[in-house]
């Protein structure tokens, strides 16, 4: 491919701080992360990861900018009427070397990916998956043991794309040429009865930690930077200046802490929620100075359950003030016969962002009587902050995320086995009252204190296309290489 090198020295002049707009049309981007981007991760990626594996290896289908399911290797489907049987009819399409994708390539990619997911989050989400089949060449389908409408959004994650067995080659629409500390995605060289495409930019991708990739954005060498949370919020605050730059996702998913451990002042579950209890979220986040922060007192909200079975907020009769009485009154109980006092540990990022949560979460633990310590990095710890994405919008997403298959935490082997029994339920509602029993056990087992819903910003260009808000804080890279430019 005789073009590439010199789109390759175009983008490492332009990493190197040259503008980003260049008559080549490349664009520079980053995401945020203290850690490399790897050349071949395998399935356990990082957010940058993820956006270069949906760029070179989409699945059946994908999702568009909007977070919306579009179709990829598949070019149409049908979705049976008990919901349980999924048909795909492939595109005809081409591998890197030549050869055509097959609906036998496709099944055994999803059953390989399945098979290395296992222990994972992900693994468990995918467990409704009984069989897959190549009916055809070109007709692949997948069996479930009961229905799930969320399923194609499931299916569209970058970890399902199809590749070759002991290959990175991916049926994506671009090319992945890992350069030191940089990923460089192009487009396949075209053939020559192909029309020529107008708006294919070569994109480069970095991770970097939050303050270089902000400062980066000011200087003018990048177009975009992703995945921005809330301790990195305070780099990104900068006035008025910065108006329309800074773009906020409303996204889904777990904003909170986790339990470590059931030992001591945490080994009773009243204990645990009294910390729950103790908490003005409000006053925790306002600080920040983030708008339309959703804030959460349940594990699983009420935005993905359905309305029929909504619970609203707990303790909706109790202020603030009667919350923290009650959390007193039960942490005072245990100190008057116990041997040691009552601290906690906690682990948190590190920054201005970090010292804002950890003096809001000091402050309403020491009103219920509970010293409040930061833990050293990589030290012990009895509170830990998760701040994580839902993949798809149903109750089982928050469920998985606790199972003692893979909770570094404690967990709830009843919740477990409600959730694999609603799994393996052919009836929906059968199924729905089970997720709505396990979510329940869960809740009482307090093993998680629900804070908010993720906060997830963006910077970026006004002249950069092919980028939008959407829940699930998803910002794929191929359709910025193909918007219009402004």
């Amino acid at each position: 491919m005789r073009a590439l090198p010199i789109l390759i020295l175009f983008l490492a002049l332009a990493i190197a701080g040259c503008d980003r707009s260049d008559p080549q049309g490349g664009v520079a981007l980053a995401t945020i992360d203290d850690n490399p981007i790897a050349a071949d991760p395998g399935l356990r990626l990082s957010y940058a990861e993820q956006q270069v594996r949906g760029a070179v290896a989409e699945g059946l289908v994908t999702l568009d900018a909007a977070g919306e399911v579009v179709p990829a290797a598949a070019e149409s489907w049908i979705v049976t009427d008990d919901g349980r049987s999924f048909i795909f009819r492939l595109r005809q399409v081409r591998w890197p070397d030549g050869s055509e994708l097959t609906a036998r390539e496709v099944r055994n990619s999803l059953q390989r990916a399945r098979k290395e997911l296992s222990g994972t989050s992900l693994g468990l989400d995918l467990a409704r998956i009984r069989d897959i089949r190549a009916l055809t060449n070109r007709v692949v389908e997948v069996r479930l043991t009961s229905a799930m409408p969320e399923f194609l959004h499931l299916l569209a994650q970058p970890e399902l794309g199809i590749r070759k067995r002991g290959s990175a080659a991916g049926l994506g629409p671009m090319r992945l040429v890992p350069e030191r500390d940089v990923s460089i995605l192009t487009f396949p060289e075209r053939a020559p009865d192909e029309p020529a495409a107008e708006d294919r930019r070569v994109v480069s991708l970095r991770a970097l930690p939050a303050r270089e990739a902000i400062e980066q954005f000011h200087s003018g060498a990048l177009a975009a930077v992703f995945d921005g949370r809330l301790q990195d919020w305070p780099f990104a605050d900068v006035g008025p200046l910065s108006r329309g730059t800074i773009r906020l996702d409303p996204a889904l998913g777990l904003f909170g802490l986790e339990f470590v451990n059931a030992d001591g002042l945490l080994a009773d579950a009243a204990r645990r929620e009294a910390l729950s209890m103790a908490i003005d979220r409000e006053a925790l986040l306002q600080p920040f100075n983030v708008g339309g922060i959703t804030y959460a007192t349940r594990m699983v909200p009420d935005l993905v359950v359905p309305t029929e079975l909504a619970r609203g907020d707990r303790w909706p009769d109790l202020t603030i003030a009667q919350r923290q009485a009650e959390a007193a009154r039960r942490i005072a109980a245990w100190a008057r016969g116990s041997a040691t006092p009552p601290v906690l540990r906690i682990a948190l990022p590190g920054g201005e962002g970090g010292d804002l949560l950890f003096a809001g979460l000091a402050r309403d633990f020491a009103a219920i009587g509970v010293r409040l310590e930061r833990a050293e990095e990589g030290g012990p710890a009895d509170l830990r902050l998760v701040d994580r994405l839902a993949r798809y919008a149903a109750p089982r997403w928050f469920l998985n995320q606790f199972n003692c298959a893979i909770s570094r935490s404690i967990c709830s082997p009843d919740a477990d086995l409600l959730t694999a029994q609603a799994v393996a339920e052919p009836d929906a509602a059968l199924s729905t009252n089970l997720i709505a029993e396990a979510d329940a056990a869960l809740t009482g087992a307090e093993v998680f204190i629900p804070l908010a819903m993720p906060i997830r910003w963006s910077m970026v260009r006004g002249s950069l296309g092919g980028f939008a808000e959407n829940r699930w804080g998803w910002h794929p890279l191929f359709p910025i290489a193909t918007a219009p430019t402004s």
